[in-house]
């Protein structure tokens, strides 16, 4: 994941800022020049109060108060000329000007403070996602994989989907799953469920032992002792495959979560499995012998397409549900990069533009 180190574009933005300063500046010349050319019976004094009023709109509180004063100084003049600043009328726009632009002034600095703040919970955010959600490797052994992750949540950037793939002595093991819920405490569970898989995975366990120690971590996890060892109502839908590289299969263990799709010459097939196991979370403490995996062909040349229910959950203006099959069935594309990036891209363009609940993806092509 890429990161800017440098705030690059700070010299073009405060050059901006200073050409912006011209605007209000030559407002108060305009108004102070027309009002003392039109004589004392027309006042338009009052229309300084737009000067600081624009300046909040791309400049700081400090010149924001240096335009107000200025402004204030103008009217100031305004009232000299005009018989002087004693008459109520001119006091009482003095007065109006200071007030007016004392409060946008303040306005100004509590939205600035607020952006200060957003940034650096966007900043945290993306720290977070960081660990979470490490970028996959673009290459693991004969596999090209690539994912894309958006959030539901308006200035987000984690939620409860969550994703993982891990180097093992003979091939790769790859997570998807869904948290149950949203929220910190969706992220809590999916940074534990992450945690588990990373520590265990490379040891390279057969996939079912693998899978019962992830449902282990979550169920114990969950199991609130001051209710006497109930579990709580959370779980995780997930997906775990294996991968080999000597092998052209692909084996899943399905946790109540959507099937995977292999994508083959112009077709879009689920690879649903016969027996589904329980969302992690549920169903007390297991052992391997609780799971079996199942064995699909994926040949040089195939594409998986993994994902969290956003993906096919999102809905058009109309209600409709989006044909995720349907759609990557048509397009015969191989890249995964470009894959996942084309469907991210369409499923907003379905959902226009905004989505209910959090999307992964992750495509994996085997090479030849």
């Amino acid at each position: 994941m890429r990161r800017s180190h440098g705030p690059s574009g700070a010299g073009p933005a405060r050059h901006h800022r200073h050409s912006l300063l011209a605007v209000p500046l030559g407002l108060i010349a305009v108004i102070v020049a027309v009002d003392l050319l039109s004589g004392p019976d027309v006042h338009l004094g009052p229309l300084l109060v737009v000067a600081p009023a624009i300046t909040a709109a791309f400049a700081g509180p400090l010149v924001t108060g240096a335009v107000g004063v200025l402004a204030v100084a103008a009217q100031v003049v305004i009232g000299i000329f005009h018989g002087g600043l004693t008459t109520f009328n001119h006091e009482a726009q003095i007065i109006g000007l200071v007030l007016i632009s004392t409060v946008v002034v303040v306005f100004r600095y509590a939205h600035e403070r607020h952006e200060r703040e957003l940034a650096q919970v966007r900043l945290v955010a993306d720290v977070v996602q960081s660990v979470l959600l490490r970028p996959l490797p673009a290459r693991s052994g004969p596999l090209r994989m690539a994912a894309v992750y958006r959030a539901s949540a308006a200035q987000a950037r984690v939620g409860g989907d969550l994703y993982a793939a891990v180097r093992s002595r003979a091939g790769t093991r790859v997570l998807i799953g869904d948290v149950r819920g949203k929220g910190l405490d969706a992220v809590g569970d999916a940074a534990l469920l992450l945690g588990a898989f990373r520590a265990a995975a490379h040891r390279d366990p057969p996939l079912p032992r693998l899978v019962a120690h992830l449902q282990n971590t979550v169920y114990w996890d969950t199991v609130e002792p001051a209710d006497g060892g109930s579990a709580s109502e959370t779980f995780v839908t997930a997906a775990v495959l294996e991968i080999p590289d000597a092998e052209p299969v692909v084996r899943v263990i399905s946790c109540g979560h959507p099937p995977p799709l292999l994508l083959r010459g112009g077709r879009a097939v689920p690879l649903t499995v016969r027996d589904p196991a329980l969302p992690l979370g549920l169903g007390g403490d297991v052992s391997e012998d609780d799971y079996t995996a199942e064995s699909f062909a994926f040949d040089p040349g195939d594409v998986l397409l993994l994902y969290t229910d956003g993906a096919v959950e999102a809905r058009d203006a109309e209600g409709r549900f989006y044909p995720l099959a349907e759609r990557v069935a048509g397009w015969r594309e191989g890249d995964p990069r470009r894959l996942v990036d084309r469907v991210h891209a369409d499923l907003l363009a379905h959902a226009g533009g905004a989505l209910d609940d959090d999307v992964a993806l992750i495509a994996v092509a085997r090479t030849g």
